[in-house]
């Protein structure tokens, strides 16, 4: 089954959350009028796109109406669809094509899967004939180093890692010295995703970015914040905490096969102009790809 299979099979619930139900209004009407309007609006509503940007698009719908772009029922979900892929479409950089060392520093809460998408970002540079190490920043959750150092040898990363406790800085300015004299190609440093408190949590962050710098100059280059796409509404609210904090150059949104909620990937690129730069489909190492957002818009209406 190639990617785009996975993706829409992964996106069945959230399109039978979203689109199916889209259909269903749809098929079910003669004409567009407010009653219509206003079922569409709440579908898009409850379907995670968040409030802001399904005004947005509930906005464009009656600007298209008003000036008959959109004639008939039938209409409105290729105007739908169409508007999705334009408010997810970001000019994309190539994944490969990279200057090295190029860093990229991993952010986002415990559980949302950050350890497991360094792995699966590690495999996906390696079989691109990329030079590979991992930092594990992550220095007090126990087991996270053990974890990671799983995952560089079943992908063949070099690997930087101090003791459980030690300062996860250190582990950070080490790593980064390292990538220059090993010829590394991308380093990806993983960080804690919870300490004491949030105010402790976002000062660590900072620092690490800080020390990296001096490592490397203008590292890193990307800030990747993962985000479990099974929380819904509550990413985005991660989302806008993280970015308090961080540079976030793009989102990996994961689990988007365990979910309905898929329809927040639309309302975190529109309410916090964020990207979404990597979805994760499944547990197989070739589940993790760029984000494609045409690929997406078509999956989840079943194009």
């Amino acid at each position: 089954m190639g990617f785009f299979d996975r993706l829409k099979a992964g996106l069945a619930k959230t399109r039978e959350k979203l689109a199916d139900k889209i259909d269903d209004l749809l098929n079910n009407s003669t004409k567009i009028d407010d009653e219509l309007l206003e079922e569409l609006e709440e579908t898009l509503i409850i379907s995670d796109v968040g409030t802001k940007t399904t005004e947005k698009l509930m906005e464009k719908l009656r600007k298209g109406i008003r000036k008959t772009e959109i004639k008939s029922p039938q209409d409105v979900k290729i105007f739908l669809s169409n508007q999705i892929r334009e408010l997810l479409i970001e000019e994309e950089g190539s994944a490969v094509n990279l200057t090295p060392p190029h860093v990229i520093l991993m952010i986002g809460v415990n559980g949302a899967g950050k350890t497991t998408t360094i792995g699966k970002l590690s495999a996906y540079y390696s079989e691109r004939g990329k030079k590979v190490m991992v930092a594990a920043a992550d220095t007090f959750r126990a087991g996270a180093i053990d974890q990671l150092e799983v995952w560089a040898q079943r992908t063949g990363a070099e690997i930087i890692k101090h003791s459980e406790g030690s300062n996860p800085s250190s582990v950070a300015l080490d790593a980064a010295r390292s990538a220059v004299a090993r010829n590394i190609d991308v380093l990806i440093v993983d960080t804690a995703g919870r300490l004491q408190n949030k105010f402790n949590l976002m000062e660590e962050l900072k620092k690490i970015n800080r020390i990296i710098g001096k490592g490397i100059s203008g590292a890193p280059h990307e800030v990747l914040l993962v985000l479990d796409a099974t929380t819904g509404q509550n990413a985005l609210r991660q989302a806008e905490l993280f970015s308090k904090s961080a540079d976030i150059t793009g989102i990996v949104l994961t689990k988007l096969d365990g979910t309905a909620k898929g329809g927040m990937i639309i309302g975190i690129k529109e309410e916090l102009n964020i990207p979404v730069k990597w979805i994760g489909v499944g547990e197989g190492l070739d589940d993790l790809r760029p984000f494609n957002a045409k690929e997406f818009a078509d999956a989840l209406f079943g194009l």
